[in-house]
C-alpha cells in the first residue's frame, strides 16, 4: 500500500517538474524573442514615461558613459528631455531644456529637444514642386511650413530598434502623403554617448518615391545648468563667413551674404548678446538670431560647425557636422510661459539657445542651394555630434 502511494507520489512530482521546467523554457523563449526584436541590452535604464490620449505607451532610456555624463531620450519624438555635463570642478547639471511629463510635451511647446522631420525649418507658403508636381503642406507658422507641419517628427511614437548602456536607436516609418509630403519615408535615427563625453546623432532614411528630406535635432542647451539665466553671456563660434539673409516672415532671400562687418560674425568666439540688440533689419525680423549659417569646408565630410562656451561654469560644447548649414536661433520666441523643468519659475525668453545642423531653408523652392532631393534607391545619411569638455 505504502509503496503505490509513493509511486504515484512520484510520478505526480515527476509531472509537476517537467511542466515547471516546459513553462519556464517556454517562458525563456519567449523572452529571447522579445529581445532579438527589439535588441534591448539587460544594462539598459529604461522607464515609462506616460501614455498619450491614444494609449500609446511612452518610454525613457537613459544613457550613461563611464565619466558619469548621462542623457535621456523619451520615443516621443525622439527627444532628449535631459543631458547632464561636468562643469570645470566637475560638478553634473543638466543644459538641454526639457519638461518633467509627458502631458507638457503633448502641450504645444518649442520643439524642446525633438527630432525635426520630414523637413527641419521653414518651406515658403507651405509648397514646394517636384517633377512639376506641386505639393502643398499645413502652414503651421503663419504663410510658412515649419518642421515637418502639423504633426512632424516631433510628435509621433518612434520604434526602438536597439538599446544599449551608450546608444539608441530608433526608427519611424512615414507613410506616403503624410503631412503631405509624397513618399514612404523609412527613417532611422541613433543616438551614441561615447566616452570622451560626445553624442552622436546618426540619420538615415528611404523612401519608395521621390521626395524632399532635411532632419535635425531641436535641443535647447543653456550651459550655465541654471535655465533660470539667460544665454546671451555664452560665447558662440560659428564656422562660416557667410549666413542666409531672410524676408519678413523669416524665408531666405536666395542671397548669401558675407559676415564680414556684420552683427553676424561668429568666426571668432563672441558673447551672444553681443550685437543681439543692435539696430539692424535682420534681427529685429527674426526678434534676435534665428538664421542659417553657410557652413565653410562643405565638401570634407565630418568637421567643425559650432562652438558654445559658458566662462562662469567652464563648460564647453562643440558641434561637428556633415551637414552643409547650421540654424543658430538665440530662444527669441521663449515668452515666460513654460514651467522650468528644475524649481520655481518659468522659461523666459533666450533661456536656451539652438545650433540645428541642417540643409538650407526653403531649399526645395531655391534651385542654388544644396539639393534636399531623395530619389528611391538611394539613402539620405547625416551626423553630428556634440562633445561636452571644460576650459
Amino acid at each position: 500500500m505504502n509503496t503505490v502511494k509513493r509511486s504515484f507520489l512520484n510520478c505526480g512530482l515527476l509531472i509537476l517538474a517537467l511542466a515547471f521546467v516546459q513553462c519556464k523554457n517556454e517562458n525563456k523563449e519567449t523572452q529571447t524573442l522579445d529581445e532579438d526584436a527589439t535588441k534591448v541590452d539587460q544594462e539598459v535604464l529604461k522607464e515609462d514615461f506616460g501614455t498619450t490620449p491614444d494609449g500609446e505607451q511612452v518610454e525613457q532610456y537613459t544613457l550613461r558613459n563611464e565619466n558619469g555624463m548621462e542623457v535621456n531620450i523619451i520615443t516621443y519624438g525622439g527627444r532628449i528631455t535631459s543631458l547632464t555635463a561636468p562643469d570645470a570642478e566637475g560638478n553634473y547639471e543638466d543644459v538641454v531644456l526639457g519638461f518633467n511629463s509627458l502631458e507638457q510635451y503633448l502641450e504645444d511647446n518649442p520643439f524642446f529637444g525633438a527630432l525635426i522631420g520630414r523637413f527641419g525649418n521653414r518651406i515658403a507658403n507651405g509648397k514646394f514642386s517636384l517633377d512639376g508636381e506641386e505639393y502643398t503642406l499645413a502652414q503651421n507658422d503663419g504663410q510658412n511650413h515649419l518642421h515637418g507641419g502639423e504633426k512632424g517628427f516631433d510628435k509621433v511614437i518612434w520604434t526602438v530598434e536597439e538599446a544599449g548602456p551608450r546608444m539608441l536607436k530608433l526608427s519611424y516609418v512615414s507613410e506616403d502623403m503624410e503631412e503631405g509630403y509624397p513618399g514612404k519615408l523609412e527613417t532611422i535615427v541613433t543616438y551614441t554617448l561615447n566616452d570622451d563625453n560626445s553624442l552622436d546623432v546618426d540619420y538615415e532614411a528611404t523612401t519608395d518615391k521621390k521626395t524632399v528630406v532635411n532632419l535635425t535635432q531641436h535641443a535647447y542647451f543653456n550651459l550655465s545648468g541654471d535655465f533660470s539665466e539667460s544665454i546671451l553671456d555664452h560665447e558662440i563660434k560659428i564656422n562660416a563667413d557667410q549666413y542666409l539673409p531672410v524676408t519678413e516672415n523669416l524665408i531666405p532671400t536666395g542671397e548669401l551674404q558675407d559676415v564680414a562687418n556684420t552683427a553676424f560674425d561668429f568666426r571668432e568666439p563672441k558673447e551672444a548678446g553681443k550685437d543681439i540688440e543692435a539696430s539692424n533689419e535682420q534681427l529685429q525680423r527674426a526678434g534676435g538670431y534665428d538664421h542659417n549659417w553657410v557652413l565653410n569646408e562643405q565638401d570634407s565630410g565630418m568637421r567643425f560647425a559650432a562652438s558654445a562656451y559658458h566662462p562662469a561654469s567652464g563648460r564647453f560644447m562643440e558641434v561637428h557636422t556633415t551637414e552643409p548649414g547650421i540654424q543658430f536661433y538665440s530662444g527669441n520666441f521663449l515668452d515666460g510661459t513654460l514651467p522650468l523643468q528644475y524649481g520655481e519659475g518659468n522659461y523666459e525668453k533666450r533661456s536656451g539657445f539652438c545650433l540645428e545642423t541642417q540643409h538650407y531653408p526653403d531649399s526645395p523652392n531655391q534651385e542654388n542651394f544644396p539639393s534636399v532631393i531623395l530619389e528611391p534607391g538611394d539613402t539620405y545619411t547625416s551626423k553630428t555630434s556634440f562633445k561636452f569638455s571644460v576650459k
